[in-house]
């Protein structure tokens, strides 16, 4: 018996549909307790594959004999090895392809809604890094709103929908992932927007995106306005989409806000943080639907896979909008914040256009948790 291989798009829909997986991760302990595979009924096994050189019979005891088994490396080889040990004992073994460098690269699309329009929505789900972008849809036009650097996803999408890519935004300029953005809109001859003040020292030219910007996409009047909503970045900008969606880039998420502090400048940003979110869209109608650009854990995702909340439920249950003394918000942003995104000063570069590295040294540079956020 060998193992077979599971996707990472197999391994995305049991997460989106709560099925069961046992996962023996065979990384060091390190790499996976910082960043795994995450599923509402997966349970897990770390042992480095260094210990399973010999064999895996002092670990059988462990493994569950009723669900399926996937071994998980970072690249793949080490699993295929352990995974073939494995089923030489059992059926139902798997081991993951491409390893957790395909996890890190696998985008989800699912649609989150229709538009009055007759339009619709989707939802671009990177369930290994947190990512999230979206595609409007309106009568034969699409915008794309922070794209992933998987520029080939957006661009066969809008073929299978038969749509032509008009406008292409980032909402800031992003420090945890690299942006497709500016490569899809040369690629399909779109227009790319991004904000000015984020814009300072880029090397490339681009459509301002500022506040009260109006973007038709169709015949069907469709609008996507843009919201200034400065803090994560002294850029940042939401957008709303047919008065019913509130994209809000990073500067709030479902259960946590956007950290201001990687461009260097925590305490400068902090009360523009807090006056996004204080006032800014408290102002907005509470029954807007947020769509976030990142999330941060499983939780955070719907039934459906998609990571979606009213705006009310958000006031309601979101700590960081619920802190009434400034000096405490203040602290909880500028000194209470988890490790910064892995190479975020060089993907900062990256989307600056200042340096040009290669696929590999882009998937490396990547590699780990979203780490945008603070709750």
């Amino acid at each position: 018996m060998t193992a077979t291989k599971m996707t990472a798009a197999q391994v995305a829909r049991k997460v989106i549909e709560n099925k069961e997986l046992f996962i023996l991760d065979v990384r060091n302990q390190d790499a996976f307790e910082d960043w795994k595979i995450e599923g509402h009924n997966f349970n897990y096994l770390n042992v480095p594959y260094f210990e399973l050189l010999d064999g895996v019979e002092e670990i059988l005891p462990k493994i569950p004999a009723n669900q399926d088994v996937l071994v998980v490396c970072a690249k793949e080889g080490s699993s295929v090895f352990v995974a073939n040990m494995i089923a030489e004992t059992r059926q139902d073994v798997y081991y993951l392809e491409g390893g957790m460098k395909s996890w890190s690269t696998y985008l989800e699309p699912i649609k989150v809604g229709d538009l009055s329009s007759g339009g619709e929505l989707y939802q671009f789900v990177r369930l290994g890094k947190g990512c999230l972008s979206y595609m409007v849809i309106s009568e034969g036009e699409a915008a794309i709103i922070d794209a992933v650097r998987f520029t080939d996803v957006f661009i066969n999408f809008a073929k299978e929908k038969n749509v032509t890519i008009k406008h292409v935004f980032d909402t800031h300029l992003h420090a945890d992932h690299i942006s497709g953005g500016r490569q899809i809109a040369e690629l399909t001859g779109a227009t790319y927007y991004l904000p000015p003040k984020d814009a300072e020292e880029v090397t490339f030219e681009f459509t301002p995106l500022e506040g009260n910007l109006k973007v038709q996409i169709g015949a069907s009047q469709l609008e996507v306005g843009a919201l200034y909503s400065p803090g994560h970045t002294i850029g940042s900008t939401s957008f709303i989409v047919d008065e019913k969606y509130l994209l809000t880039g990073d500067i709030l998420f479902i259960d946590s806000i956007g950290r201001p502090d990687l461009a260097g400048k925590a305490e400068d940003w902090v009360g523009d943080l807090r006056e996004t979110l204080y006032k800014r869209y408290r102002e907005l109608a509470k029954d807007l639907i947020v769509l976030p650009a990142h999330f941060m854990i499983i939780d955070e995702l719907n039934e459906d896979g998609t990571v979606a909340k009213p705006l009310s439920e958000l006031f309601n249950a979101n700590h960081g909008l619920n802190i009434s003394d400034e000096e405490e918000f203040r602290k909880m942003v500028t000194e209470q914040l988890p490790p910064q995104p892995n190479a975020y000063q060089q993907i900062r570069q990256v989307n600056m256009g200042k340096i040009t590295p290669d696929d590999e040294e882009q998937t490396e540079m990547e590699i780990g948790p979203n780490r945008c956020a603070v709750r």
